[in-house]
């Protein structure tokens, strides 16, 4: 029997279902959240989220997208908090509370020891008039209508409500700290997307050979240079200026046009005004001339002088490509 025609249809119904009850939680914003945003920007401590079951899994993700924001997170669960954990809560610190009930067995317990250390709580929930609701300083009203589960038991449109007011969250205090690009890479120094923001020409240069010839460089040692230094070019330079430009391609082309080359030098063969680019530059501005002239090597310049050249490997290992 194929049931590919019935897996589709749950899983567009699936996705239409959570579509609708995310888009309905814009109405369920107010006050409280405005407050809970400014409470956490004003605050000298840091965030404590916590929960448990499903919502303990999507504490730890908001708590991931805080602290990559420039919001300082730390996941306490629930079950754990209440047997020690508790300890790594201070003074000024803020702690959200995700359930969607309010009402679960550790959450009462949890509850009432945070009040008691009089440490300002913020609730996403799903159930406002909780005992969670109740207690809380500021709700956010995560209320879905039905999850996605046919049975309506296992967490997911409401954890996927969690996920968003969290995001929601982080995004508000993104931009009233004014986080900028550079913010981002400074705390995502090992991955593609920070490299794209704070990676320099220099950083890819500097790690290869400085392939380089004279005007009047022979033929034989234009073709030996550039099979040592193993980039597949060679700058032409004079007087540490680059003036030209030999590639792979410009030694067939020539190969392919000469009966006899011996007598050639690297004048008759390169090519004049080359792309090349600032070692300064950011490496994501050498991906885009190489994208846009159709180019696997850049030349490389510092202060108007030849400084080495960008591969695109170069950029490829770094996962800027």
């Amino acid at each position: 029997m194929n049931h590919k025609h019935s897996i589709l249809n749950t899983a567009q119904r699936t996705i239409e279902l959570e579509s609708k009850a995310i888009a309905h939680l814009s109405s369920l914003l107010d006050d409280d959240f405005a407050n809970a945003v400014e409470l956490i920007y004003n605050s000298k401590g840091r965030v404590i989220i916590t929960g448990i079951g499903k919502s303990a899994i999507i504490a730890n993700k908001i708590v991931a997208t805080l602290n990559s924001t420039g919001t300082p997170s730390v996941f306490m669960h629930a079950a754990d908090a209440i047997h020690g954990d508790l300890g790594l809560m201070l003074e000024d610190d803020i702690v959200i509370c995700i359930s969607k009930s309010g009402n679960t067995p550790e959450i009462k317990v949890l509850v009432p020891l945070i009040k008691n250390a009089n440490n300002k709580m913020i609730a996403i929930t799903g159930n406002s008039k909780s005992f969670l609701g109740q207690q809380a300083d500021y709700i956010l009203n995560a209320y879905v209508e039905q999850e996605a589960c046919p049975n309506n038991l296992a967490p997911t449109t409401s954890t996927t409500a969690q996920l968003v007011i969290g995001d929601s969250l982080a995004i508000c205090l993104l931009e009233l700290r004014g986080f900028s690009s550079r913010d981002f890479a400074k705390y995502h120094p090992g991955g593609a997307l920070g490299k794209r923001l704070y990676l320099r020409v220099s950083d890819l240069s500097s790690m290869n050979q400085k392939p380089q010839v004279r005007l009047d460089t022979n033929v034989k040692q234009v073709i030996v240079e550039i099979s040592e230094k193993m980039l597949g070019v060679t700058a032409v330079v004079e007087n540490n200026k680059i003036v030209g430009i030999i590639t792979d391609g410009d030694l067939r082309r020539m190969l392919s046009k000469s009966e006899s080359f011996m007598n050639l030098t690297a004048k008759d063969i390169m090519s004049s005004n080359p792309k090349r680019i600032s070692n300064s530059a950011m490496a994501i501005d050498a991906m885009e001339l190489m994208e846009a002239n159709e180019i696997s090597q850049l030349l490389v310049e510092e202060n108007g002088e030849y400084a080495g050249v960008v591969h695109l490997h170069d950029l490829i290992k770094e996962g800027i490509i």
